[in-house]
């Protein structure tokens, strides 16, 4: 026999305290780097690259926009910012002719410069092409940031910043990445006068 449903309203309410509880007992000084050094790309011209898989691949491309537009909303005055799952032709020529796992790192290998950042937005932290792609950051001396749940694996190791939520929960996780992407444009779109 199976189990009785539970009510829709308590599964939100359960999920809301598990959210709010990971926010509650998180240490914020990661993600001030973060603020800090996209601060900088701004001052500097430097480029940002984001990525990730699934929705985290959907969050990479929300956070390039609200970097590219949201934290200026001025004509030619944002960062210069790309999210690397965002053109399918070139995902899907790489991961047919090199492998899925190289699908970020060959595009950032033609597209940064030393001093450039990388944003990896993992669950896991251990998906094959993210490991790869800072990796290749590491050798082209890109600083790497990584927005990581669960264990932060691989990726939480070669991150020269993770920003670690060690949460079990792949939904939340990813609210996660959103919910840091939004504080950090937050702060930047309220501290643009610092950037000029």
């Amino acid at each position: 026999m199976n189990a009785p449903a539970t009510s829709p309203v308590a599964g939100f309410m359960d999920y809301s305290r598990r959210l709010q509880a990971v926010l509650q007992a998180t240490d914020w000084p990661a993600v001030a780097r973060l603020a800090e050094e996209l601060r900088e790309c701004w001052r500097s011209g430097r480029q940002v690259f984001l990525c990730g898989n699934g929705g985290s691949a959907g969050n990479a491309i929300h956070l390039a926009n609200d970097f590219l537009y949201g934290i200026s909303r001025q004509k030619g005055s944002a960062l210069r910012v790309t999210a690397l799952p965002a053109n399918s032709s070139v995902l899907t020529c790489l991961a047919n002719d090199e492998g899925y796992e190289q699908i970020f790192s060959l595009q950032l290998a033609v597209l940064a410069n030393r001093g450039d950042v990388l944003i990896a937005l993992s669950g896991s932290g251990n998906s094959p092409n993210i490991v790869k792609v800072l990796e290749q950051a590491r050798e082209m001396g890109v600083k790497t940031y990584a927005i990581l749940g669960y264990t932060g694996g691989r990726a939480k190791e070669l991150a020269d910043v993770p920003l670690h939520f060690p949460v079990d929960d792949m939904q939340i996780s990813e609210d996660l990445q959103l919910i840091a992407g939004h504080m950090v444009m937050q702060w930047l779109y309220k501290n643009k006068a610092l950037v000029g």
